[in-house]
């Protein structure tokens, strides 16, 4: 491995995150402690040194150094502008003036657009970087850098969820982590009730790879009420299938992170195809995963360009921290109650807060996170670390809404869940009743929204029945059966929040978390006025559904719930009337396997005028209207 004097000065970023008329909000992160920055914003009139205040900077570790520039006052960014921006320190006049592949065509500068009037967007979710699906957010670049001007770029860029897989995580990747976390120094930890000591003790050799849930994950011993426990029995806290890599320390989450948006470390890694200790079906695992990883790498320049250039705003779903994060009451009592499982939750929580929601909304984080952030890294201790995963574990504010037009809701889906009181092991709902009325309260007074639900809201009710079944059986954490119609609670009062006749005309929603694209267009049965509804799931940018399995679903689901089924009337839903849009090119097909990311086009009225999937491949699926019968 090269040695720490061959970083680069800027190890990851820059990446735009909350931009608007009266906020500048940059993330990126460096080798070194910087002095003195120098915050350059062409066609807007500024150009001044930052404040203590305008720059929060935390040590990573000894040669990594996160910052997010934050920088508000009234009018700083004029609208529909060309804009650009350019940061300088005592000593470099322009420190992004190294990183390759910054900027478009033949541009010198990082140039950005604040459009507040949002009339096209890009949204998606799902990145696994070994999945064998190309990376979409490598064509969203591509087809930005063919654009002839900055107003023909996309208002923003939403993540609605599994920006990263934390649970889900590659041989060849395990082992890069290791050399990350060795060449940037990051800050080892000590472990409670764990096989090892401290995080100092894990291997990231080849021969301890794909073993984790084995020897390392904690397990409990509740057993779950079913009438397959013979088989199935939920005693693992850590349910995915493919958690044999399941990463557990702060420090191997901040490499993940910034292997999975940035080229830099990749070039200082030699990451060895052939390797010995293991056995032949994990050989040849290793060799598949080394093949995927090498493709996704060389994308990574692309994607880096991609968020420096566009405002983008993330939020989590369960791989951000774990697979079924959450999902039961039952879960959430064996999680939570052993000290080992709930550092590795914590630990997730950090990282997303440190990567993802401290550029959505920093003013939230000021108050109580971000003072025991700093105090954490600044003297790491496991006293400090407890108290900042209690104090994120009990923090309600993820959730964030966009000043724009249409007003841009984020919803939290994780945090806030409504348990379910007959049975614990019984799926909770995606948003208990303080939250929904909460979320109710944004929509007053607007006449069209757009809100980002992690998972879609009206999902194809196929999949949901079966979900159900599963979880009459006692195996809603093998189907993962999670879904806002689950919850009797949830699903009653999210359908009544729609019907409400002082809610929005309009709603668009945006949805990923399944790994397949499809489109419904809703209204309210037996009502002539009423809100249109608009739901675009977009999911994955680099994973997909088992390909064999999902046309047996689309097509199952067509003939049994179909918009002239009679079985609609069966559902909790049966107010609302549901009509797919059809993929072009396609006759019977409403689900689309294919990476992608979504693609929205909003009329002044906020009514979408194309819905969209750009292919990784860069061709393009738009989801047509229904026909009008």
């Amino acid at each position: 491995m090269s040695s720490e004097n061959a970083l680069p000065l800027i190890i990851a970023g820059p990446s735009l995150r909350h931009c608007d008329q009266q906020h500048f909000t940059l993330w990126f992160v460096s080798r070194e402690r910087l002095s003195r920055l120098t915050l350059t914003i062409a066609n807007a009139g500024f150009s001044r040194e930052l404040t203590d205040d305008e720059v929060h900077i935390i040590e990573l570790g000894q040669h990594a150094f996160q910052y997010l520039i934050c920088v508000s006052q009234p009018e700083l960014l004029p609208r529909d502008t060309p804009l650009a921006y350019q940061l300088s320190c005592a000593d470099k006049a322009n420190i992004f003036a190294d990183v390759k592949g910054l900027t478009y065509n033949d541009s010198t500068d990082i140039e950005f657009i604040v459009k507040p009037q949002i009339d096209n967007l890009l949204h998606g979710s799902c990145r696994n970087p070994h999945h064998h699906s190309g990376d979409a957010l490598v064509a969203a670049d591509t087809q930005i850098s063919q654009l002839a001007t900055l107003q023909q770029r996309p208002s923003l860029l939403m993540l609605s969820g599994d920006q990263v897989y934390v649970d889900d995580i590659a041989g060849p990747m395990i082992y890069a982590i290791g050399e990350v976390i060795s060449l940037l120094g990051l800050t080892q930890e000590r472990f409670n009730d764990c096989s090892l000591a401290g995080s100092e003790q894990i291997s990231y050799q080849p021969e301890a790879m794909y073993q984790r849930h084995i020897n390392l994950l904690p397990k409990t011993q509740y057993k779950a009420k079913t009438a397959i426990k013979r088989w199935y029995i939920n005693h693992p806290i850590f349910t995915s299938s493919i958690a044999e890599n399941h990463l557990v320390s702060l420090n191997e989450l901040i490499a993940l992170y910034l292997l999975s948006w940035s080229p830099e470390l990749w070039e200082l890694i030699d990451i060895p195809k052939d390797v010995s200790g293991l056995s032949n079906a994990n050989t040849l695992r290793w060799q598949r995963e080394w093949t995927h990883l090498l493709a996704f790498k060389s994308g990574l320049q692309q994607v880096r360009r991609l968020f420096a250039h566009i405002p983008t705003y993330m939020i989590f779903d369960d791989h951000d921290i774990t697979d079924d994060w959450n999902l039961t009451a039952r879960w959430e009592l064996a999680a939570y109650n052993h000290p080992f499982s709930k550092r590795i939750i914590g630990n997730a929580l950090i990282a997303y807060t440190l990567f993802q929601g401290l550029g959505n909304a920093p003013t939230k984080f000021d108050a109580e996170i971000r003072p025991q952030l700093d105090a954490l890294f600044k003297s790491p201790t496991s006293s400090a670390q407890d108290a900042l995963i209690d104090t994120l574990l009990s923090f309600e504010h993820w959730h964030y809404s966009l000043d724009t037009s249409p007003k841009l809701i984020v919803l939290d889906t994780r945090t806030r869940r409504w348990r379910s009181e007959s049975n614990l092991g019984k799926p909770s709902g995606l948003m208990d009743w303080e939250a929904l009325m909460e979320f109710q309260a944004e929509l007053v007074n607007q006449p069209n929204v757009i809100i980002v639900s992690p998972a879609p809201m009206y999902g194809v009710k196929l999949i949901e029945t079966i979900q159900k079944m599963a979880t009459w059986c006692g195996a809603s954490l093998l189907v993962d059966a999670e879904n806002w119609m689950a919850h009797p609670g949830t699903a009653n009062t999210l359908l009544s929040i729609f019907q409400h006749r002082k809610t929005p005309e309009q709603f668009v929603i945006l949805s990923g978390d399944v790994h397949y694209s499809f489109s419904y267009d809703i209204s309210i049965r037996f009502r002539d006025a009423g809100p249109a509804i608009y739901q675009i799931t977009c999911s994955g940018i680099k994973n997909q559904f088992p390909e064999k399995l999902l046309p047996y679903f689309d097509k199952f689901n067509g003939w049994l719930y179909g918009y002239f089924s009679p079985l609609n009337f069966l559902t909790k839903r049966k107010r609302m009337s549901i009509r797919g849009r059809r993929p072009n090119g396609a006759r019977s097909k409403r689900l689309m396997n294919k990476s992608g990311i979504g693609r929205v086009e909003l009329a002044k009225n906020g009514a979408p005028t194309k819905i969209a999937v750009l292919h990784a491949d860069m061709s393009e699926t738009e989801f047509l209207p229904p026909r009008h019968r």
